[in-house]
């Protein structure tokens, strides 16, 4: 079955999705786009969303467990109660995302981009590589029970770490 069709029966036949999934554990849904979407209720456990585009979406009570979901785009999308458990989520991108009560346990987030992103009582606190993902000052961050033991989540905009190329001379010459 093609992704188009795939895509088709999450928004409007997610019961024959269901059966589908259950057959197949190996689904490839990379580089689609469900951007403003409503997805509700549904189990994407184990599935391929690398590169997919779920910007302005609405998603409430998914899970998203065991999934690839490197370089997704969850901008602007509303995240409500969802499971990203053991994903992989290097380098998807949540900038102004409202995540709340979602669980990120043993989630690797390398790279991962919450600039201006609310992440009001979700649970990082056994997430992995959460110190090399981006932030900003405007970054809403859950209650420190909720995050890494090591994570330090105040923004610090350090311009003496930035290199400037004109400082930074000729010495390779």
């Amino acid at each position: 079955m093609s992704k188009e069709n795939l895509i088709d029966l999450i928004l409007n036949n997610y019961t024959e999705f269901t059966s589908i999934h259950a057959q197949d554990n190996n689904i490839d849904l990379s580089e689609t786009d469900l951007s403003h979407s409503n997805i509700e209720n549904a189990d994407f456990t184990n599935i391929d969303f690398s590169g997919v585009n779920f910007s302005e979406s609405n998603l409430l009570n998914v899970k998203f467990i065991d999934c690839d979901l490197t370089g997704a785009d969850f901008s602007r999308a509303q995240i409500s109660e969802c499971d990203f458990s053991g994903s992989i989520l290097n380098g998807a991108n949540f900038n102004y995302a409202t995540v709340n009560f979602c669980e990120f346990l043993d989630a690797d987030m390398a790279g991962a981009n919450f600039s201006e992103a609310d992440l009001s009582d979700s649970d990082l606190s056994t997430s992995e590589n959460l110190d090399s993902c981006r932030f900003d000052e405007s970054t809403i961050w859950p209650d420190i029970d909720k995050l890494p033991e090591d994570f330090d989540s105040t923004y610090n905009y350090d311009l003496s770490t930035l290199r400037d190329d004109e400082e930074s001379g000729n010495e390779d010459y």
